[in-house]
């Protein structure tokens, strides 16, 4: 312990004259803040902090904190609107240096505008300031963490839940009232554990429950796979970017059936991989919705996306179904702006920016109020099925009812149309207008000179006879809300649609060829396929072993400790194969209770690989003193304990007599060792310098011990919990956890 803490004097001299950052960007958002700064060769961490509306040095999850190899990020989510400055510290050693604050950076609010927020919800996790609601989980979704992060979940059939679509499984019952929020740092691949090809939210509809799913920063990505909602009730979609997706679904996100209340927003939508059809070759749906109501889509940004949103099914009624599309940006995206059946669909402030095919459409009796959007060289900005310019031919200048249907066969609904601004169009019908053959029948649209106008019950489609419900001058159905004039929609749209920032991912397109072409974007679709992110590492996430792959999704010291009591067969490491047991007795070991086994039986195998020499030890019942094949040689295992050295390379563990394993570690040796043991010695402590109180940081609630350099036991706590210092003599002090594999954890405080 003296050694120890000898050492520690040694170093914190360094640490103290760590240099102070140097910040290359920082701004405001939605509700969020960022920061980008230099990194800074000595420090092994950073601290960072924000304050603002009341708040003090807040501090931030590790996980907010991400390595970028020639810049580090870190943003701050849940802000309420105000004014904000973000703290950033270096760590060296255990202790915080120099801070480097920002400039005041001015957060925005959302806009919560739609049919989502019917009765005063607010769906997801956050309040309507914007803050986190009470009692909510936070789990951060990574690469390295994606199949093995777990979760308690009330209801869930087994606990604890490990790996993500498993954690929503278990929230499908609806019977767990916290709130969920699930947030995605990176680029993310497809899971191990995917409901055909998505990921899948489900609360049983449960009124009490909310969901976010969400992204961090401007490089959030779902990257071969899709989100998919069905019977869900207060479901959120934010800042997330969605690429390739190859699911059987095929949307990007998309609501299945039986859903209400959901906001989706502030999402990137690119191309999906080629259906089978012939207009799937950029993809299925980017974001549809069927069998929902009480729906609002918003600042979403479709990058020449063939499908926008398809609106309805089969739902066969326009009784109680209602969705809000508003600031959405329908960049050279080809159609479906959206293509509405039964429901009644308020449209309103959207930039329809170069689409080759048409904009809005109507069938089925749907109602539509397209208001205040911004149409530039949108070729047929509203359609109405099987009339005006739907079935008009412009070669002959006359209506072709069997040929020309642009986009549906089906029967008509009616579209209501205020304060539109057009440029660049084909063709656009009016109700009534001159110049149009029988426009009172052949028109796209009821154009309105007030937005409170009605549209009489006289005017109806040709096909189908259906009018025009008026939903939206109805004030039991209708919300408030305040519509940009369409070129100041067009000016938001462009500013704070999408990611922050407009994403990590930009493409120019070249409007002279791309207004006019649905064909897919080659150059574009090439990108995307390539896409890999720049994100090195993440802060807190599970370090990349040497030789491991690197930060996207190499494997982790941490994984290389097993504990088949807490992680089952789900390993980033190992590659497990056999049945567990729970019923073959406990076994104590390093501090652990270990109750859950894997039965080594015939078919049971344990494969990794070590890219250097290490310490396997393997830990059975404390009465085993059987045999066990490692590397096709049998090894005896005495009193419940085997402990060999493996070479460098490619090893497999199989039965030699019948026997249970609890636990397992491959420990490098030599250098890699070292770099493993400082690794295992990391805790965060802050503030540090510690004056009144002081937090120790862990993944789980745990006691830790404070002792003073001499050893003796000062004071004990609970990890993630401020703890009084203020008896606390000015000092140099050491912290200790023992962690959840037994293992010794240390951190370093300085009291001043």
């Amino acid at each position: 312990m003296k050694q120890f803490l000898f050492l520690f004097l040694l170093l914190l001299p360094m640490a103290l004259r760590a240099q102070t950052v140097t910040i290359l960007e920082s701004s405001g958002w939605l509700e969020t803040a960022y920061v980008r700064w230099q990194p800074i060769a000595t420090a092994q961490s950073y601290n960072v902090y924000y304050s603002g509306a009341g708040i003090v040095n807040q501090k931030l999850d590790d996980q907010l904190v991400r390595n970028y190899g020639s810049f580090y990020r870190a943003d701050a989510l849940g802000l309420t609107p105000g004014t904000y400055t973000l703290r950033i510290v270096p760590v060296v050693s255990g202790v915080e240096g120099a801070a480097t604050v920002t400039p005041s950076l001015t957060v925005l609010a959302q806009d919560r505008t739609g049919f989502a927020f019917d009765g005063g919800r607010v769906p997801g996790g956050y309040n309507a300031n914007g803050t986190v609601k009470s009692n909510a989980v936070i789990l951060y979704i990574t690469q390295n963490s994606k199949n093995t992060v777990s979760l308690n979940v009330t209801g869930a059939t087994t606990n604890p839940c490990v790996g993500l679509q498993t954690i929503l499984d278990g929230f499908k019952k609806g019977r767990d009232a916290r709130p969920l929020i699930v947030r995605f740092v990176g680029q993310i691949t497809d899971l191990t554990y995917m409901l055909n090809g998505d990921i899948v939210v489900e609360n049983g509809n449960y009124a009490s429950g909310n969901i976010t799913m969400e992204g961090v920063g401007n490089d959030a990505v779902a990257d071969g796979w899709g989100i998919r909602i069905k019977g869900a009730s207060n479901v959120e979609v934010r800042n997330m970017g969605t690429m390739n997706c190859d699911s059987d679904e095929g949307d990007n996100i998309g609501l299945q059936q039986d859903n209400d209340h959901i906001w989706v927003h502030n999402c990137d939508f690119f191309y999906g991989h080629a259906g089978s059809a012939a207009d799937q070759v950029k993809g299925d749906g980017a974001l549809d919705c069927k069998k929902s109501t009480y729906v609002t889509f918003s600042y979403n940004h479709f990058w020449d996306s063939g499908k926008c949103n398809l609106l309805g099914l089969s739902e066969n009624t326009t009784q109680g179904l209602y969705i809000t599309y508003h600031h959405n940006w329908y960049d050279h995206s080809d159609s479906r702006h959206p293509r509405v059946r039964f429901y009644s669909a308020h449209v309103y402030n959207n930039y329809y920016d170069g689409n080759a095919k048409y904009g809005a459409g109507s069938t089925e009796g749907s109602s539509v109020f397209m208001e205040n959007n911004y149409f530039r060289n949108c070729k047929y900005p509203m359609l109405t099925s099987m009339q005006g310019t739907d079935v008009y031919n412009p070669a002959t200048q006359q209506n072709d009812y069997n040929t020309m249907p642009i986009f549906s066969n089906e029967d008509g609904g009616t579209i209501k149309a205020f304060n539109n601004t057009m440029t660049g169009q084909q063709r656009f019908v009016p109700y009534g207008a001159a110049g149009y053959p029988n426009s009172t029948v052949d028109f796209d649209a009821y154009v309105v000179t007030t937005r409170t106008q009605l549209v009489p019950s006289t005017v109806h489609s040709a096909y189908g006879n259906n009018t025009y419900n008026n939903f939206d001058t109805n004030p039991a159905v209708m919300y408030t809300y305040t519509p940009d004039s369409p070129t100041g929609a067009q000016t938001n749209v462009t500013l704070y649609s999408g990611r922050v920032k407009g994403g990590d991912f930009q493409w120019t397109f070249n409007n002279s060829v791309d207004d006019a072409s649905s064909a897919v974007n080659l150059p574009l679709q090439y990108a995307l396929v390539h896409y890999t992110t720049g994100l090195v590492s993440v802060q807190g996430d599970a370090p990349a072993t040497p030789g491991g792959g690197g930060g996207g999704g190499g494997t982790s010291t941490a994984g290389m400790i097993h504990n088949f009591t807490l992680s089952g067969t789900s390993s980033t490491y190992y590659t497990i194969t056999g049945n567990l047991s729970t019923s073959q007795g406990t076994v104590t070991y390093n501090g652990l209770n270990l109750t859950q086994c894997l039965k080594l039986e015939s078919a049971t195998n344990i494969a990794f690989t070590t890219t250097a020499a290490a310490t396997l030890t393997l830990v059975f019942n404390s009465t085993f003193s059987g045999t066990v094949i490692v590397d096709g040689t049998s090894r005896t295992v005495s009193a419940g304990l085997l402990t060999l050295t493996l070479p460098i390379g490619a090893h497999q563990i199989t039965k030699g007599t019948t026997a249970n394993i609890y636990y397992m570690s491959t420990v490098y040796t030599g250098v890699l060792a070292t770099l493993q043991q400082q690794d295992a010695q990391a805790v965060k402590v802050y503030p540090n310098p510690a004056t009144d109180a002081v937090t120790v940081e862990w993944k789980s609630n745990r006691a830790f011990s404070i002792y003073t350099i001499t050893g003796s036991l000062l004071k004990t706590g609970m990890t993630n919990q401020r703890v009084d210092l203020k008896e606390v003599k000015p000092g140099l002090y050491l912290i200790q956890i023992r962690d959840e594999d037994g293992y010794l954890r240390t951190g370093r405080l300085l009291k001043q």
